[in-house]
């Protein structure tokens, strides 16, 4: 039986013997780099359905919202994919020159960075980094989207036109809705990027600052501007979904000015 991952030391040979700082952060990287293993190690091989959440967290000890923060991890960094309805999938075959204590160390960085990243990053800082980026995957995904994309971004339109007051609902489908356009570029690279920048928005620190700025009547304000955005991109119009997403970002940012 596997031990308690919160009885894991916050140092690990694996990272190189960095040290993780607070105890839950460390849980949630050893939760990745412990999954990480089994992929390197064939346990779980590319295209297998990992089990259950519940059955994992279980067996790992930990609870499922540190699971869910570490498979976060490990979808940023492209080892795994997550299926609306279907599960969560193997997504990374390991190379054979690669071996799986050097693989695991790698991932280590690659999480420690992310992790890191997400608790020093500002609200103001992150609407930085999306004004530079956001622009040129909205004129990329009026490009390349094909039929199905575009079907489901208008689902994720409709879902998100029946949240009214819940802050939490309407910023899980406002992350859809920007996570598919990422995909709908068709470029993995600029997905994997788009992906880091929603784990961002998951950490705590953001919960606060949404419930303050997701007032009902914002929420209504903000769904307009995503169905403006949205129609404009089905009419494949470049420029005008591009001035969208752009007025977009600089009002996201004068919300969180006044805040």
């Amino acid at each position: 039986m596997n031990k308690p991952m919160a009885n894991k030391g916050p140092q690990s040979a694996r990272t190189g013997g960095k040290d993780f700082g607070e105890v839950r952060s460390g849980t949630i990287r050893s939760v990745a780099v412990e999954m990480s293993d089994r992929i390197y190690s064939g346990r779980y091989k590319n295209g297998q359905r990992l089990p259950a959440e519940r059955h994992l967290s279980g067996e790992l000890h930990v609870s499922r919202t540190t699971l869910r923060q570490s498979m976060d991890l490990l979808e940023n960094a492209g080892m795994i994919v997550r299926r609306a309805g279907s599960g969560t999938f193997v997504s990374y075959t390991p190379q054979v020159e690669d071996t799986p204590k050097r693989q695991a160390a790698d991932t280590a960085e690659i999480s420690i960075d992310i992790l890191d990243t997400a608790e020093q990053t500002s609200p103001l800082e992150l609407n930085v980094v999306r004004s530079v980026v956001e622009p040129e995957i909205v004129r990329l995904a009026v490009i390349n989207m094909s039929a199905r994309d575009m079907a489901k971004l208008g689902a994720i339109i409709d879902r998100m036109e029946k949240v009214t007051t819940s802050a939490a609902d309407f910023s899980t489908c406002d992350e859809d809705f920007h996570l598919c356009l990422a995909e709908g570029t068709h470029n993995q690279l600029l997905a994997t990027i788009y992906r880091m920048i929603t784990h961002v928005r998951r950490h705590s620190t953001w919960a606060e600052t949404r419930e303050k700025v997701l007032s009902p009547n914002r929420i209504e304000d903000y769904k307009k501007k995503h169905r403006s955005l949205y129609q404009a991109i089905r009419n494949r119009d470049i420029e005008t979904a591009v001035e969208y997403m752009k007025l977009h970002i600089i009002e996201v940012q004068r919300d969180l000015i006044s805040v």
